[in-house]
């Protein structure tokens, strides 16, 4: 096969999908917006919310988590089913969804590659090599994807590539030609002031120095007009040159420096990872116009070695010189240092005399600026504290660059200085072990990566680890992987012996110290929580402020890198520093245990609120007043309620967890109430299980006979849910005998429905039957609808069990209405499936797939994954029963296997075996 077989994709025109040569469909817009957004982060991960928000902006549909999974499912069929071995698959890695192909298989990487070769190469290769590059835009980028779907650095690229290809054409003398193509781009656009400023080139250099003259004024009048200055120094200077007649001067006279310095640090021998930040890096220097680049990310993240790195890579591309300076903004050693010793520092590398050195600010910035401009210069800032601490040490001109680096975004060069800002992560695995072999040599993969894993991934911790394993031969990666291994002490194992200053922790501490008192206790009191991730509502909470000012702290925090935002207002912590914050707040802040109460209040007020909108819920338990509504997220639908119960759940388990150890018995037992509701809508067993143990062992430790009494038929609810082999009605009885003490007539109900259908599981029919008539009868009298659709479920459950089919659909059908009338949708996929298995008991087949289908139906819209299961399965034995049907039957199984291994692992064996008899 050869090497262009299989998947390739193009993105610079129509989007399409290649096998080869051939173009292959794949679907409309929605689907082709898709690829595309996977293609233009390929070997990265695209959270499954950057993609709902690119396909359908502030308005998705309901649908659109299930839409985006299908549209998935189809992609990586239509990828399997390309001849040979695949070259290109779609992974699941949450929270997305990451596209595994050679970037060489992307037009898009491979314009970009070509640009990056051709800066290397003469002026006749790099043509070449740029018109290669152009020659991949078909048309408009990403043409046939839906209008949301932007991608505005495609239009920068096709500059970037065609620019650097007229520059080596004009070196070759290709005026005459390139007149021909630019002149009708600047009539299109005379705002684009390289391109003129190219065919002014090409124009003077072919002997028509008055027509280069006219598209000066022509441009000048045009960005008079349009933009209300004159245009770019670049171009004014050009105008200069061409109207003297002296264009061969390179630069201006007065410009020109005494020497060019070079005054880079050493670099580290080798850099792991970091391929797309030193692309994005090479890029910005490709475009030749004056650029700020801001590289941020917390302490430790290596920064300065990435830039330092990279700029003796780059320096080639600056023959004017680089200029260097540690600013010192975070360093514990030593105060920041002010802009007028740094610009004493630039004037004598760039030949100014001591004794010419001006003695005012704005004397050296006047100085400083005119010496550099106009000229091609790199001007590396290291460890930047603030916006003011760069800004007069920004170059002037338009074609130098300048990087910055610092713990702090520096947002604010962004809003002045149109600076492009780049927050630099951890290490990928494979690149974070190898900085530790650099240091220590290579050991066994499994320790060296729990090493790794143990170390964040941040290359200072990495670095350190393996300085230590250097240093000491009798220390194993075993031993330290030991040590780390307990979180209360991988910080003092991440010290460096008689440098304090340099440990992550004191690291870390530089940042801390650093912020607003304000700020330094919320950030503390985040640290005294066992969640690993925060919103601004868990944050007001327990910093008991409103909702818009947690939100605002959050992201100042972000901004000083203290925090990520891994997605839409959701904070987290480097694990590094979380452990660093949890040390700190044990010592420094004086109300660890307040910040626990009012974590498990929220808790419980956001999760009484949610339960109440997936289920139509009548309980004298109600926790939704315990904070203000304007503290509590918006929750007014079911998918809000679902997702707000997803994305918090380990969140809460851990609260929960913590709260026990903290002997916060009554609170723990109303939240696992509460919250149990989310689990009998989306089962999952084990996290079920932890859920009520803990929940009834609260009860218990606090003597409360109405926790006991609710958690035990929470636990009769999961034995019923999963049928488990080994439930008996011992729990029911004793949650009946409670709720009978307590005199709470609502729980005995509950009670006896439950009762009775564990009765049901052990074949004891008739008794079964009297218990969950007599709960209809009496749900009846009060005219609770919830628990009378539960009982008549109950009821055609145990009618089906004895055989009483015609019995079990008529309370099913009445317990379908319930269901539907209330919205509950999670009891009407369990109505849906048994009236599906009753209709093929009764030999309507038809019927049977009908009701089949309705429940897979809203099972996957809501995300129900065991009910989807349980459906599939009785689809699969609707479909059995018929030879022409088998194959589809064998599908069925193989689904439900899937999903019973996200839910309940332990039923596939038995899954796999019924598919198996239809071999």
């Amino acid at each position: 096969m050869g090497e262009n077989a299989g998947a390739h994709v193009q993105l610079l025109g129509p989007v399409t999908l290649l096998d080869g040569a051939r173009a292959v469909s794949i679907g409309g817009p929605g689907v082709k917006g898709l690829l595309a957004l996977l293609a233009l982060k390929v070997g990265k991960v695209v959270p499954l919310e950057e993609i709902i928000d690119a396909l359908w902006g502030h308005d998705p549909p309901a649908t659109a988590r299930t839409i985006v999974q299908g549209n998935v499912s189809h992609l990586r069929r239509v990828l399997r089913d390309m001849g040979g071995h695949p070259v290109a698959e779609i992974l699941t890695s949450p929270p997305g969804y990451q596209l595994a192909v050679d970037p060489e298989r992307i037009d898009v990487h491979r314009a970009k590659a070509l640009l990056d070769r051709a800066v290397l190469e003469p002026s006749e290769q790099a043509s070449t090599l740029l018109g290669e590059a152009l020659a991949l835009w078909r048309g408009p980028a990403l043409a046939g994807v839906p209008d949301s779907v932007r991608a505005p650095e495609l239009d920068d690229l096709r500059l970037a590539v065609h620019g650097a290809r007229v520059d080596a054409d004009l070196e070759l003398g290709r005026h005459n030609e390139l007149i021909v193509e630019l002149s009708p781009l600047v009539r299109a656009d005379p705002l684009a002031e390289r391109t003129a400023g190219q065919l002014m080139r090409a124009l003077y250099y072919a002997g028509r120095r008055g027509d280069a003259l006219e598209l000066y004024r022509t441009v000048s009048r045009a960005t008079l007009r349009t933009l209300g200055v004159e245009p770019g120094g670049d171009l004014r200077w050009l105008h200069e040159r061409v109207l003297n007649d002296d264009l061969d001067v390179a630069v201006p006279e007065a410009a020109a420096p005494v020497k060019a310095p070079s005054q880079l640090p050493a670099a580290v021998p080798s850099l792991a990872g970091r391929e797309a930040e030193l692309a994005w890096l090479d890029g910005l220097a490709e475009t030749g116009e004056s650029t700020v680049a801001v590289v941020s990310g917390t302490a430790g993240v290596g920064k300065s070695a990435l830039v330092v790195w990279w700029a003796h890579r780059a320096a080639a591309r600056f023959p004017d010189g680089v200029l260097f300076a540690s600013l010192h903004g975070f360093d514990p050693r030593h105060a920041p240092i002010e802009p007028a010793e740094l610009l004493t520092q630039f004037l004598l590398g760039l030949g100014v005399a001591t004794g010419e050195v001006p003695e005012q600010l704005h004397e050296r910035v006047a100085l400083y600026r005119s010496l550099i401009a106009g000229r091609r210069m790199l001007v590396l800032l290291d460890d930047a504290r603030s916006a003011e601490q760069v800004r007069p040490l920004l170059p002037p001109g338009s074609r130098s660059m300048t990087v910055v680096t610092s713990r702090s975004k520096l947002e604010g060069l962004a809003v002045s200085n149109a600076a492009r800002l780049r927050v630099l992560g951890t290490l990928a695995p494979d690149d974070a072990v190898r900085v530790i072999e650099e240091l220590a040599g290579p050991a066994d993969f499994d320790l060296n990566h729990a090493l790794a894993r143990l170390c964040g991934y941040l290359p200072l911790a990495l670095r350190i680890a393996g300085a230590r394993l250097s240093a000491s031969p009798q220390w194993t990666a075993q031993d330290l992987v030991d040590e780390l291994d307990n979180e209360r002490t991988r910080l003092a194992a991440l010290e460096v012996d008689g440098a304090g200053d340099d440990g992550v922790r004191a690291a870390f501490d530089v940042s801390f110290r650093g912020l607003p008192p304000d700020l330094a206790r919320l950030l503390l009191q985040l640290g005294v929580l066992p969640a690993r991730r925060v919103g601004p509502h868990l944050a007001a909470a327990v910093g008991a402020m409103p909702v818009d000012r947690a939100r605002r702290a959050l992201r100042t925090l972000a901004a000083h890198n203290l925090l990520t935002e891994i997605a839409r207002d959701v904070f987290a912590p480097h694990d590094l520093v979380r452990l660093y914050l949890r040390e700190l707040a044990s010592s420094e802040l004086d109300s660890a245990a307040v910040v626990l109460v009012r974590a498990v209040r929220f808790y419980q007020a956001a999760s009484d609120t949610a339960r109440r909108r997936m289920l139509r819920i009548v309980d004298p338990l109600d926790l939704t007043d315990l904070l203000p509504p304007a503290a509590l997220p918006d929750l007014l639908t079911f998918d809000e309620a679902q997702d707000w119960f997803e994305a918090e759940w380990s969140n809460l388990l851990a609260v929960l967890d913590a709260a026990y150890d903290a002997a916060l018995y009554r609170d723990v037992w109303r939240l696992a109430r509460v919250s149990h509701t989310y689990r009998v809508v989306c089962p999952l067993l084990g996290e079920w299980t932890r859920l009520v143990d803990l929940g009834l062992a609260a009860a218990e430790a606090s003597g409360e006979i109405l926790g006991q009494c609710w958690m035990l038929i929470s636990r009769c609810a999961i034995a019923l849910t999963f049928e488990l082999p080994n439930a008996c009605p011992v729990d029911a009885e004793r949650a009946l005998d409670l709720a009978t003490e307590l005199g709470d007539k609502r729980a005995v109900t509950v009670a006896n429905i439950h009762l009775g259908s564990m009765l049901s599981l052990l074949s004891r029919h008739d008794e079964a039957i009297s218990r969950l008539l007599e709960a209809v009868a009496e749900t009846e009298r009060t005219g609770d609808l919830e628990l009378r659709g539960q009982a008549l479920n109950n009821c055609a459950e145990t009618e089906k069990r004895a055989g009483r089919f015609e019995e079990a659909v008529a309370h099913e059908l009445a317990s379908l209405a319930i269901d539907r009338s209330l919205g509950n949708d999670s009891y009407a996929v369990v109505s849906l499936n048994n009236l599906a298995d009753l209709a093929q008991r009764l030999g309507d087949p038809v019927m049977a797939s009908r009701y089949a289908w309705e429940g897979i139906d809203l099972a996957q819209g809501r995300g129900f994954v065991l009910h989807e299961a349980i459906l599939r399965v009785t689809l699969a034995r609707i479909l059995r029963a018929s030879p022409e049907t088998a194959r589809l039957a064998r599908e069925q199984y193989a689904l439900a296997a899937a999903l019973y291994g996200r839910v309940n692992p332990g039923q596939v064996p038995e899954i796999q075996a019924e598919a198996a008899e239809l071999d």
